[in-house]
């Protein structure tokens, strides 16, 4: 589809020369049958030079191409109306090509943002680690020294891409692919994870989860630009985004560390963690092989922030290990419901890039 977007650009960026070149006098276009001035001639190629830069940027996947595309069309449609006997079926390119700068200006915009929230995360280097080693449960003690965190840097944020299949429903039979990011800081504990997702060639949802401050938001949103949830403010939010930071913490081990996570064994193989900030609190159970490699998660978390939904179960499993920048960490997981109908594994998720200490 990208190409082809590219070539009707293309295509639409030649149509315009042919008034440039009436317009000098350089051939007497038979198609075009009104006379079109020096300066208008001028005009239409500045159109064609808007329109092959824009597909100069969007080629080259600058994110702003959009701007000049639009400009182009403005310029364009003005010449169009201006000779709308000749050039009226250039309208229709136009507004295809507008179809495509709509969701480009929200992703844009929506991009923005998520930079200058990432910028607004912080972490400092002091209190990250306030436990003892030797106060954690035993099983807990083990996984750390498995993983190796203990041998690397203090670990003060994390930056993840990651590629994900992803199920928008249970009775939803096909997966679709989404590439998603994900920046960490540990102290304050913070995260900004967002996600990208192709239906099909025309639709798109972007999406951003958000912790900080011991407050959560979700936002979905269609082309970019239309809101699907938005979602703050929310005490049920606030929980579920401080489970799935607990959850997370898989991937910088050392933040069992935090004085803000409380360890507490159950059995052999499995430790309750508590995580309380900025009076938002919740648990979940750590489970381990006896290798002391980190096997699952489970919490009872809320689907939605809707009033009358009870917690669900929610199940994150490990399904390979890999060692990333000297640190042992589940590189591919699945999310799970555990539905009254039927368990609903909604997320398969890989780890593509990780990367510690990244300001």
């Amino acid at each position: 589809m990208r190409i082809a977007f590219g070539i009707l650009m293309l295509i639409h960026a030649s149509i315009h020369l042919l008034g440039f070149i009436k317009g000098l006098g350089i051939n007497n276009i038979q198609a075009l049958t009104q006379p079109i001035s020096k300066t208008l001639g001028w005009v239409w190629f500045l159109a064609f030079v808007l329109f092959i830069v824009s597909f100069l940027m969007l080629a080259l996947k600058n994110q702003y191409w959009w701007t000049l595309a639009l400009i182009a069309i403005i310029v364009s449609q003005i010449l169009i109306f201006s000779f709308w006997q000749d050039a009226k079926f250039g309208s229709l390119a136009n507004l295809i090509i507008l179809f495509f700068i709509v969701p480009a200006i929200g992703l844009s915009s929506f991009n923005s943002k998520l930079i200058k929230e990432r910028d607004s995360q912080s972490s400092m280097i002091e209190d990250v680690s306030q436990n003892k080693l030797e106060d954690l449960p035993e099983l807990v003690q083990n996984w750390l020294i498995r993983t190796g965190v203990l041998e690397i840097d203090e670990i003060t944020s994390v930056y993840l891409q990651q590629e994900a299949l992803m199920k928008m429903k249970p009775t939803q039979k096909k997966w679709y692919k989404a590439n998603a990011e994900q920046y960490f800081t540990t102290y304050p504990p913070s995260f900004n994870w967002s996600v990208k997702l192709k239906m099909n060639p025309f639709v798109h949802i972007v999406g951003r989860d958000k912790f900080e401050g011991g407050k959560g938001e979700m936002v979905i949103k269609l082309l970019g630009v239309f809101n699907i949830v938005n979602v703050k403010n929310n005490s049920k939010i606030d929980q579920s985004t401080i489970q799935r930071y607990l959850a997370e913490t898989v991937w910088f081990p050392s933040a069992a560390l935090s004085k803000y996570i409380v360890w507490e064994g159950i059995d052999t193989y499995s430790a309750k963690a508590t995580m309380s900030y900025q009076g938002v609190a919740s648990s979940g159970i750590f489970y381990f092989n006896e290798k002391g490699e980190f096997e699952r998660f489970s919490a009872l978390r809320y689907m939605s922030p809707e009033k009358d939904v009870e917690p669900t179960e929610w199940i994150v499993e490990a399904k390979n290990n890999q060692v990333l920048n000297g640190v042992l960490i589940p590189t591919e997981l699945e999310a799970t419901w555990k539905l009254k109908e039927g368990d609903w594994t909604w997320l398969k998720l890989k780890v593509t890039k990780l990367d510690y200490n990244v300001y």
